[in-house]
């Protein structure tokens, strides 16, 4: 099938497209519509009343999120247990926004019924009904499930249940969502990618306003991640362009998500990553096989671009200064007490506004 006719090669895929039942056979609309359906959101089976079924769907790209109005008439679509384990590639949320009809959503032991202006999460990783009783059209956000910045536990809280324009969050983001998919073919590539972060950040944000109070999405279950942050973090300390947006890029996680990892352990990005290069040039600079350095090229080798600033945090931390520190560790084996102040971490940092304040 094809965006709006049946020649292009099965299995090709357009990030922009049109569907259109209109053009295609009567006898052939079902399985053209399926498989439409099933190219923009995920693999799904269908049951249609009528083997006309008219329908129209309009694709379009807006940084890696996919935007989709649907226009169909009366059916009911599933996907099953099956479907995904035959999929291997559809690990995303679809954010459906009603416009007009009512659709009815099943997923994970929850039914909702959305009206005009409602709209839900569905998971495509995990088994799901959708019903359409009526003529209907909806408008819909399709993105990778990492994106959202949830846990897994958490996502399975948030589906089957409908967000109404009559919440606070809800009031904003109905309209708001509607009106983005209708332009989103009009944004530059730049300006749309740039959107795109801002609309994930708002369903964050409305999905931790959803799961709010709710048990099971706890900092241990951050654990795990924020672990494995850590040590990417600490294999490249060295590097002076290791900021928040590289980590979570290299993660597929959004900013917010790692920040908030951090934070639910009372800490920061940005600070964890000076703290951890302070250490380790405290380090280096009690070590004499690093006698031969200068204080500059210890600061250089940890990612501190300045050496003026790498002096000021290094005081602030430890309560002298690197050269201080350097003489203290190095006539301690001579006998004489260590300097007071010096701690085995550093103490409370005031925190950078941003990993790259180490250019300062």
């Amino acid at each position: 099938m094809s965006p709006d006719a049946s020649t292009r090669e099965p299995g090709t895929q357009f990030p922009d497209a049109v569907y259109a039942t209109d053009s295609v056979p009567v006898r052939q609309r079902r399985t053209y519509w399926r498989e439409a359906l099933s190219r923009t959101f995920a693999a799904m089976d269908i049951a249609v009343p009528d083997e006309a079924c008219p329908g129209t769907i309009r694709t379009s790209s807006l940084g890696r999120l996919r935007l989709v109005t649907a226009d169909g008439g009366p059916m009911r679509a599933w996907r099953t247990s099956r479907l995904i384990a035959r999929g291997g590639d559809e690990e995303h949320v679809v954010v459906s926004l009603v416009a007009r009809g009512v659709v009815g959503i099943e997923q994970d032991g929850r039914e909702v019924c959305l009206r005009p202006g409602e709209f839900a999460f569905c998971d495509m990783a995990r088994p799901l009904r959708m019903d359409f009783p009526d003529p209907y059209r909806t408008k819909s956000l399709v993105l990778p499930r990492q994106l959202l910045g949830v846990s897994e536990s958490a996502l399975r809280r948030l589906t089957g249940t409908g967000i109404r324009p009559d919440t606070v969050l809800g009031s904003l983001l109905s309209p708001f969502l509607a009106g983005l998919v209708d332009t989103a073919a009009l944004y530059p590539g730049q300006t749309g990618s740039a959107l795109a972060g801002h609309v994930v950040d708002l369903l964050g944000v409305l999905a931790e306003e959803r799961l709010e109070g709710a048990p099971g999405d706890t900092a241990a279950a951050a654990r795990v991640p924020v672990l494995r942050i850590k040590t990417y973090i600490d294999r490249r300390l060295a590097d002076p362009d290791l900021t928040p947006e590289v980590i979570a890029q290299a993660h597929q996680i959004s900013v917010r998500y790692l920040h908030r990892l951090f934070q639910s352990e009372g800490d920061t990005v940005g600070r964890w990553i000076q703290r951890r290069r302070l250490q380790e040039c405290r380090r280096e600079l009690a070590s004499r096989k690093a006698a031969g350095r200068t204080i500059a090229a210890v600061a250089h080798r940890w990612g501190f671009v300045s050496a003026a600033h790498f002096s000021r945090v290094f005081r602030a931390a430890y309560g002298m200064s690197p050269a201080e520190w350097r003489e203290s560790a190095v006539r301690a084996p001579l006998g004489l007490p260590p300097r007071s102040g010096v701690t085995a971490a550093p103490q409370s940092v005031p925190a950078p506004q941003s990993v790259p304040t180490a250019r300062e």
